[in-house]
């Protein structure tokens, strides 16, 4: 089979920081474009030197420092930005110009005010001037997806002809949908006698959320280099997913046959990271390759089959993308298998009727709180291994306290066998709580120490009591668990009678 490479243009240090509230410092866009060298990126557009002295110095101090990508720098077609990418990329052992000039008439006519002739003449000279600078030239037709098929055919023409060695068609706004970009593909292809003496590239904005399907459209007809970012981060909505491009190429070589990538994969959610921390942009937890749900199962159903076989419902490896393993969320919607698979893998080992009951306490755990974690289920099992015989049990409580009321607690409990309510006030709705429940067993208890801490993280976190309680000169502790501090300290105290009742 005939191979062919994917060269991948990465933009997050020019396009990507153009997003709003990303802006980047020198020291970042250095670490940045160092991960991205490690991640296998073969260019880096490291920013519009021209734009800012802080943008030409961050271009030229990673033409200096990062070895291994090409290192390119924008230009408009005027000869002053040229100057300035160029004296931003020549420290670098591999430097690349890429000009740009707008090319459909809604921009000629409103941001130019400039006809097809003027244009053609400027991105000629344009070229020409940044080939006189470096070997390496890229031209990009603005808005070349809203530009006129003839005139297009034109332009991208004479700029090979001129001496650019890339010709990248730019979905500026994301107007256009996957069958017509690669129909704009295809057309050059067919109509632009000296294309084989450049390389198409493609660079989509995700505008319509149409980003990486127009990219991946054009490179099943004839790109051969992709312009995207870390995180499809960009201007607006931003740009095509560098790691969904990769991905998907990798994933899908069935359909992409022959095409690959330089990615080290397994860079890709290292690299994610960084530029989130460093842009301050977070990552939905639903994006795709990279997002925190992208190897997150909650569903019974789905949790049962990637444990019994990872493919039913995982089309990557997490590995492969950076990720340490899949994630089996334990919440509502999760089975037994997810819920004794966790407990195994904790090292706990229970007896059926021990694991059924436990698995019961998870399910109404669940019922309270949106994701259960590891503490929850060791507090769970805890309960469980720690049970006694249980004389009394909660059955109901109800709680009255305010800084201007007394507090007051009604329990109801099931105590030898009968329904028993009682009603007290105390210094606080616990003690309230602890006199009721010694009204109803007759069996007061001095309470000698109290301690409350939170199992788990999050407002909805698993609270955990533990208690010491003297009955007739003897000690017992008890301990109890539940998301209402209130209910825990009712377990706790109910468990140390219970103990005081076992022992006699």
């Amino acid at each position: 089979m005939k191979t062919s490479k994917i060269t991948i243009f990465d933009t997050t240090l020019r396009d990507g920081e153009q997003c709003p509230g990303a802006s980047l410092n020198i020291k970042a866009k250095l670490e940045i474009a160092k991960q991205l060298a490690i991640l296998g990126v073969d260019i880096i557009e490291a920013g519009f030197p021209v734009s800012s002295p802080g943008d030409f110095e961050s271009v030229k101090t990673i033409a200096r420092n990062v070895k291994g990508p090409i290192i390119c720098g924008l230009a408009r077609s005027l000869e002053k930005d040229i100057d300035a990418a160029y004296g931003a990329v020549k420290p670098s052992a591999r430097p690349r110009i890429h000009v740009f000039l707008a090319t459909s008439k809604i921009h000629m006519k409103y941001k130019l005010k400039k006809a097809e002739d003027e244009i053609l003449r400027l991105a000629i000279a344009a070229v020409k001037y940044a080939k006189s600078k470096v070997s390496d030239v890229e031209f990009s037709p603005e808005d070349a997806s809203r530009t006129e098929r003839a005139f297009l055919y034109k332009v991208v023409e004479a700029v090979i002809a001129a001496g650019a060695g890339t010709v990248n068609i730019p979905d500026t706004v994301g107007y256009s949908t996957p069958f017509e970009f690669a129909d704009i593909i295809r057309g050059i292809r067919d109509n632009v006698p000296n294309i084989e003496r450049a390389v198409i590239s493609v660079h989509c904005h995700n505008d319509l959320g149409l980003g990486v399907s127009n990219s991946l459209a054009a490179v099943l007809n004839g790109a051969r280099q992709v312009e995207c970012t870390v995180n499809g981060l960009g201007e607006r909505a931003g740009n095509a997913s560098l790691e969904e491009i990769v991905m998907a190429i990798r994933t899908r070589s069935d359909i992409f046959k022959g095409f690959y990538t330089d990615i080290n994969t397994k860079e890709i959610y290292k690299s994610s990271r960084l530029v989130s921390k460093l842009t301050g942009m977070p990552v939905q937890p639903n994006k795709a390759i990279v997002g925190a749900n992208a190897f997150a199962h909650e569903s019974g159903i789905h949790q049962d089959g990637v444990l019994k076989e990872r493919i039913t419902y995982e089309i990557m490896k997490p590995e492969d993308v950076g990720f340490e393993e899949s994630k089996i969320v334990l919440g509502k919607h999760s089975g037994r298998h997810a819920f004794y698979a966790r407990l195994k893998k904790l090292g706990v080992d229970l007896k059926k009727a021990e694991l059924d009951k436990a698995f019961e306490r998870f399910k109404e755990l669940a019922d309270k709180k949106k994701e259960i974690f590891d503490e929850d289920l060791e507090a769970i099992i805890g309960e469980e291994m720690l049970k006694v015989p249980e004389k009394i049990r909660l059955v109901h409580f109800d709680i009255t306290s305010g800084d201007r009321i007394k507090p007051t607690a009604r329990i109801t409990i099931k105590y030898s066998g009968k329904i028993m309510e009682s009603c007290s006030t105390g210094d606080g709705p616990v003690d309230a709580c602890y006199k009721a429940i010694d009204r109803i067993t007759g069996i007061p208890g001095k309470l000698m120490d109290y301690q409350i801490h939170s199992v788990t993280r999050g407002k909805d976190a698993l609270g955990e009591v533990s208690v010491k309680v003297e009955f007739k000169g003897k000690m017992f502790s008890g301990r109890g668990a539940s998301t209402d501090i209130i209910e825990a300290s009712i377990k706790a105290y109910m468990n140390a009678i219970n103990k005081h009742a076992t022992c006699g």
